[in-house]
Formats: structure tokens, sequence, C-alpha cells
């Protein structure tokens, strides 16, 4: 009874947190800001759509692009932080009506808040590394990840950084890719190819340290292994074909050419007649 009550309680406190706060449709879905280069937008959706094939089967995560995230820790609910990407789990993909978000208001996500924010470093300093590491810290974001490949000897930091939310406070973290097993993904830089361009990305990794692969990259491999499968195919049949000829030659009838290589009789035939030594 005591626990039902405490239940109680606590669903009242956060309903009466969020009384009066408006709701998504009446909040700007866009600060209107263009970002500074193209990498702003193509990695941040190049992790989205890997996502989509990792956990495709499941509903309860949502990853947002350049999108703005409504909270009440900051000077108004009405001020959003818009990351240039972000993940949210243990939230629907899509709205009640399979609706689309307009943006993450967090009020209208039972309180959730994104557990991995990423923000990427451009010619106009962002202060990824100051006043956005306080705002993430006093939103609960577990992790915070700047990734800053051109100017990180301006700022003077790391090209990539992942920061933990450890007792309130941001702790830098070491090791890359970086495992984080709250969330059940690896981030990190790789060598790899979007659009047939080869170029550094950003990407997510499994538990042993390997690389996701996207769509173009799995059509690709699996290419490769049908090839590689084919040219073994060639190159057996070329071997079976040399070793019954040299069996012939030394005399020995078909049966015995079968017996020795294990073959069938019809199969051994075939071969010397299509070498014409029938």
């Amino acid at each position: 009874m005591i626990k039902a009550n405490l239940s109680l309680k606590t669903v009242m406190v956060r309903t009466d947190l969020y009384t009066n706060l408006p709701t998504s449709d009446e909040l700007p879905c866009s600060d209107d800001t263009p970002v500074d280069n193209e990498d702003q937008n193509l990695l941040p959706n190049y992790l989205l759509f890997l996502l989509y094939l990792i956990w495709g089967d499941r509903h309860d995560w949502y990853f947002g692009a350049d999108m703005a995230i409504y909270h009440t820790t900051g000077v108004s609910p009405k001020v959003p932080v818009v990351p240039d990407g972000f993940l949210s789990v243990g939230v629907p993909r899509r709205k009640p009506g399979n609706k689309s978000r307009k943006s993450y208001v967090v009020w209208e996500e039972d309180g959730t808040v994104p557990k991995f924010v990423l923000e990427m470093a451009s010619w106009t300093p962002g202060n990824e590394y100051d006043d956005k590491i306080t705002l993430y810290e006093n939103l609960g974001v577990l992790y915070y990840v700047i990734y800053n490949p051109d100017y990180w000897q301006r700022d003077r930091h790391q090209p990539f950084e992942v920061y933990k939310l450890v007792d309130g406070r941001y702790q830098l973290q070491i090791g890359e890719p970086y495992w984080m097993p709250e969330i059940g993904l690896g981030i990190g830089r790789s060598q790899g190819s979007l659009g047939g361009i080869p170029r550094e990305i950003l990407s997510w990794f499994d538990a042993q340290g390997n690389r996701y692969l996207s769509a173009d990259e799995q059509a690709q491999q699996a290419q490769q292994q049908a090839q590689q499968a084919q040219l073994q195919v060639q190159q057996e049949r070329q071997a079976r074909l040399t070793a019954i000829a040299q069996l012939h030659e030394m005399g020995l009838a078909p049966e015995q050419i079968a017996q020795a290589l294990n073959m069938t009789l019809e199969d051994v035939n075939q071969q010397l007649q299509d070498s014409g030594q029938d």
C-alpha cells in the first residue's frame, strides 16, 4: 500500500511539473540556424540509417538529427537545444497514431531525456566544450560526444571525445571505439565509404569493436563473397580436371579414378568427355 501511494505521488508530481507547458504543436520545430558544413547533416543521418539496419526490429528508440530538444532544465522551456544528433532509448520510434515528431519535447516523452548527444565542431565555434557541457549535464544526457576532426588544435582538444555523466558531472572517457553498455552500442571513427567516396566516418560498433556495415557495404561484401565462391568453384573444377587427366594418362580406368578421387563414375566420365579424353 505504501509503494502504491509513493508511485501515485510520483505520477502526480511529474504531472504537476509539466502542467501548463506548451505542446510540440505550439513550439517551433527549428531554430532556423543553418549548419556550417555538410558533415553536420551527413554523419548524423548516416548514424540514423545505420540504426535502421541494427535495430530494425526494435521500436523503443528514437534518433534525431539537427532536431530541437525542448526541456525544463534551461533558461526557458521554450528555448530548445539543437544538437547535431541525439539518441533516446525507451521511447517509441513513432508517436501515437503513427505520427512523426516535429521536435523532441521531453515532457511529452514521459520525461525521457536522450542518452546520447553528438555535437560536431565547425568553423564557427559553438561552445561545445563549455556552455553545452553544462547544458547537457543539467539535462542529464548520459553520453556526450564531440567530433572535431578539423578544428581540434584550435580548440585544444582531441578530434574525438566521449564524455560520460558520473555523479552529475561529465568525465572524459578513454578508448575508441567507446562501448556504451547502457545503450548497447559503441561509437567511434573509422575509414568507410559514403556515396562511393572513401573517407573518415562516425559509426556504431558492437561489443567486440566490430564496425556495423552500411547497406551499401553489406551489398558490396555479399557481392565479393559471391565472386570468391564462384572463383573457388572454378579452381576446384580445374583441380579435378587436372587430377583426372593425370590419372587417365597413367592408365587408370574411369572406375579407378572415381574411387581414387572420391567422385562418382558419372562425374569422371563427364569430365573426361569435356576434356576430350574419353
